[in-house]
Parts: C-alpha cells; structure tokens; sequence
C-alpha cells in the first residue's frame, strides 16, 4: 500500500458511492468493512461531528494510518472536475492546521499522475456545504485552499491525536463556477444518496434538473477518477 507504510490502512469515505470505488467490501461484525489488501473502511455520513468517531472506530480496530477518501468541491478555478486533490495540509475555518503526510503524498502522486490530472495545495473542511460559485470565490480568497469538503478535519484531528500517518485523497465533482442543487445536498444525508428524496427535491424545484444533470456528468468524471487512484495507487 503506497506511503502508508507498514501496518494497517483506515479509510473514511462519508457516502457509500465514494466507497464503492473501493471495490468489494465485506461487512464485520462492527460495523466497519474489510477491503481487498486489508484496508479497514468506515462509511461515515457526511459532516465533521460523523467523520471523527468512524476514524475512532478504525483506530480502536487496529488502523495504523488513516485516510480521507471521497469527493470534493473545486475552488481554485483552474482545477477541472475528475483532478485529483492530494493535499499537503487540511485545514478548517477556526483555525486548525494538519499537515498531510509528505511522502505518502509524494508516492500516491507519482502513482496516479499518468492517469489523471493531481493537484496538491491545502484542503478546507467546511461544517456546511460551499454550494455557489459566490461562496466558492470568497473561500478562494480567504482561505487559499483548492478545495473543500466536510470531513478531512475532523479524521487528520483523529490521526494527529494518536500520532499516525495521515492523508487525504479528494476529487473534485463540482468546479468552481458550479452550483450545488439544492435537491442534491437534501438527498445526500447520511451514507447514501436517496432517491426518493431527489426527486421530491426535483418535484419542489424542478429549476434545479438543469443542475443535477450537469453534476450527474461530473460525477462520472470524478469517480473514474476515484477508481484510478484506487487501482494506481494501490488505495485498497
């Protein structure tokens, strides 16, 4: 497993989609799953006050590194949906600072690069979705992160607090000019995207379908992406 180093991999990915560019995962008894090269994987559901116990839950079932995995918002404008994002720091809007680690970054770039675009840069944590094009600029400007998702924070915290390596693998879906439907975020609640609550979410705005079908292709891109540094980067 490239740059973990030896020992057990923990892997965070709040939705089961993301998680399923993992390849087969077989439950345990714990709730948690077991992957294909012995990498430990926790769905978590979205959010920080989610990502920290399922990172817990890795470390008290023996997870010796741990890992950030899944999808993310664009902000600097030149990333294009599908670039992979490996961080060199994560950080928070209160302040927190977590560095990744540097030469599993390295390593896990080196990798993937011939396969799809890899950006590095700093990852933001946000306790709410960054859903504008507006909102996106502003975090640009104050922050300087490249992206932004909800949950690296909260699992480097985790990593930090028990001294093991950690490392953060993102892929853009939506760019920085995209916005977010609205039915979109409401559906994604939890470990799963429900359809049922898309389309009541599509039935009370129907401006929004507009939107979802463009955030559908997006999301193609991103997790072909996802799949490639899983297969290249030999994640699981």
């Amino acid at each position: 497993m490239i740059g973990a180093g030896a020992g057990l991999l923990g892997v965070v990915a709040a939705l089961e989609a993301e998680a399923r560019t993992l390849g087969v995962a077989v439950r345990r008894h714990d709730g948690l799953a077991s992957l294909g090269g012995g990498a430990l994987l926790a769905v978590s559901g979205m959010g920080a006050a989610k990502a920290a116990p399922a990172a817990r839950r890795l470390v008290d079932a023996g997870a010796s590194a741990l890992m950030s995995f899944g999808l993310a918002g664009g902000l600097d404008p030149t990333l294009e949906p599908g670039t992979v994002v490996l961080p060199g720091e994560v950080i928070s809007r209160n302040g927190a600072r977590f560095p990744t680690s540097a030469e599993w970054c390295r390593q896990l770039g080196l990798a993937v690069a011939e396969m799809t675009p890899v950006a590095s840069g700093t990852l933001l944590s946000s306790l709410q979705p960054i859903d504008t094009a507006e909102a996106k600029a502003a975090a640009f400007r104050e922050t300087g992160a490249v992206a932004v998702d909800m949950e690296s924070v909260s699992v480097a915290e985790v990593a930090a607090a028990h001294n093991l390596p950690f490392m953060a693998v993102r892929v853009i879906v939506d760019g920085a000019a995209d916005v977010l439907p609205q039915a979109v975020l409401a559906a994604s609640r939890g470990g799963h995207l429900s359809v049922l609550r898309l389309v009541c979410g599509l039935a009370a705005a129907p401006r929004d379908i507009v939107g979802v079908i463009r955030l559908a292709r997006r999301y193609r891109t991103a997790t072909r992406s996802l799949s490639a540094v899983v297969r290249d980067g030999h994640i699981a």
